[in-house]
């Protein structure tokens, strides 16, 4: 098994086919059509420089209409841990810059040791049964290295597959001297999920019942029965311990009913590799996300926990793996940026992209007719937020170098919604008319002002939007924008990957007029 350029999901291919045939209404993710209001200023995104390919950068005429931002509809409470990223120990985390590479996707939360490398791993000896570990990539170098810099948290995953001796499951007393670790050091590590995905034959899992549910939930046991669960609490009463979930299977119904845990974790990964689909990632893969988080619920429902029930979004993507040209193009940037608009929304407390750096690159599966059908400049793939340096040639024959530290689409998406999305607002209820069926829109509460995140998914038309707030006093704002998209990505046709740009407009009068570029995202700031 491979613990570089992989990841598995949850769903099997066929059933991403079915999944396809769910469909989003015109009003969008982020709410329902709505308002009328008049424009009295005026924004328009940038341009990144070069045209790429037959469709060029620059936005054709397009759609108008309003988006209303709520003031009084607070849908969920904002908190930092929704947005974070994975990191794993297969690469080498004393690497200069890494701290900033994490540090550029904005996020707060970083799972940690990686994937199924952590049902493999061992982490007072930095050593696997079967895997790599990169030397340098200890639990303290990563601590001091990475998370202390940035003012990050850790969220771990405990090995259940294999203990240290690597002849049978994993021991509970390894997990619990990690836990008394991180206290004895003062770590800001406060969720421990025990094992990865270990309901999948692909998980290293050396328990003589290998990937079962009912060996599962007896590991984890309760408060007295002496499993991970009561062994971790001991060294570090509030730690919260959790449980991973398949969504929707047998897997679920005997984990949650016989396992004592703090909270539940899911991945989920939308389509397969070598079956990607631009306007199923773009159109209906955020709301299925929604749907899975709510399917989810009515499991936890089911087995008595209130309906506030912590999740965890452990691991989510494009691609369950082999991540192809798509994975670095600006249609999973704009995938990216809705889907933490969509968990918001959803009060999901803990989100972790899949994965900021070190996952190295892929020429993924995709097939001719696959690659020619989706857009993009680059001939391979990543599931790396932020470059950890490709050269020229590495990715593919054809490839330009990427160095060290460029921040890919989905690394300037998660950046761009962590901006909006600051920690103690709240979300707000956004309204899209139906005359702007290609734009999605989310809102939030910012300080004593508001922050609206929206999305032209038009391939080669901008939208103009009318932003007004509704029950509010104020009639006129300080406002900026922030956008990256299309126009942006274009440019790394030519080696040149090129920021999101800002823009700030002064004191305006409300409604405010913003033209989002084709395929782009744009967060207002209205103070």
């Amino acid at each position: 098994m491979n613990f570089g350029t992989r990841n598995f999901g949850t769903r099997l291919a066929e059933t991403l086919i079915l999944a396809a045939s769910i469909s989003i209404g015109a009003s969008g993710c982020g709410g329902g059509g709505g308002g009328t209001s008049t424009s009295a200023a005026s924004s328009t995104g940038g341009s990144g420089g070069s045209s790429g390919g037959t469709s060029g950068s620059g936005s054709g005429a397009g759609t108008t209409g309003q988006v209303t931002v709520n003031a009084t509809s607070a849908i969920a409470t904002i908190s930092a841990n929704q947005f974070g990223t994975n990191m794993a120990a297969y690469y080498d985390v004393t690497t200069t810059g890494t701290a900033a590479a994490v540090a550029a996707t904005g996020a707060h939360l970083v799972r940690w040791p990686g994937g199924s490398l952590s049902d493999n791993y061992h982490w007072a000896t930095n050593a696997t049964c079967s895997a790599y570990a990169a030397p340098g990539s200890t639990f303290d170098n990563f601590m001091q290295d990475v998370i202390v810099p940035n003012g990050d948290e850790v969220a771990i995953t405990v090995n259940y597959g294999s203990n240290i001796a690597c002849t049978g499951g994993g021991d509970p007393t390894e997990a619990a001297a990690w836990v008394a670790d991180v206290v004895s050091k003062k770590y800001n590590v406060h969720h421990y999920t025990v094992g990865n995905e270990v309901y999948g034959s692909w998980e290293y899992d050396l328990h003589s019942v290998k990937n079962d549910p009912t060996t599962y939930a007896n590991a984890v046991g309760t408060a007295t029965s002496g499993g991970y669960y009561q062994l971790m609490k001991a060294q570090d009463s509030t730690a919260q311990i959790g449980v991973v979930v398949e969504g929707e299977s047998d897997w679920d119904s005997i984990v949650l009913s016989k396992a004592s845990y703090d909270y539940v974790e899911l991945h989920d990964y939308v389509q397969a590799p070598g079956s990607e689909s631009d306007t199923y990632l773009l159109t209906q893969a955020p709301a299925q996300i929604t749907a899975d988080i709510a399917s989810l619920r009515k499991e936890l429902t089911a087995a008595g926990k209130p309906a506030d029930f912590p999740i965890m979004l452990g691991e989510f993507n494009s691609v369950y793996s082999n991540p192809g040209k798509q994975s670095i193009s600006i249609v999973n940037g704009l995938f990216t940026g809705m889907t933490f608009g969509e968990l918001l929304n959803d009060g999901v407390p803990l989100n972790t992209w899949w994965i900021a750096i070190g996952d190295n690159c892929t020429t993924g599966q995709d097939s001719s007719t696959t690659a020619a059908a989706l857009y993009g400049w680059q001939s391979f793939g990543s599931y790396d937020q932020v470059s950890d340096g490709w050269s020229a040639g590495q990715c593919a024959s054809n490839a330009l170098a990427v160095p060290f530290g460029t921040v890919m689409p989905s690394g300037h998406a998660e950046a761009l919604a962590a901006s909006f999305a600051t920690a103690g607002n709240q979300m707000l209820s956004a309204t899209v008319a139906s005359s702007l069926p290609s734009v999605r829109a989310y809102a939030a509460t910012q300080g004593s002002g508001f922050a609206v995140m929206l999305f032209n998914l038009d391939q080669s038309a901008s939208a103009t939007v009318s932003v007004g707030v509704s029950n509010t006093s104020k009639t006129s704002f300080s406002a900026s924008t922030v956008t990256y998209g299309k126009a942006q990505y274009d440019d790394s046709q030519n080696g040149v990957w090129t920021a999101p740009v800002s823009q700030t407009l002064g004191t305006v009068a409300a409604p405010v007029s913003v033209t989002l570029p084709a395929w782009s995202m744009t967060v207002l700031k209205l103070q």
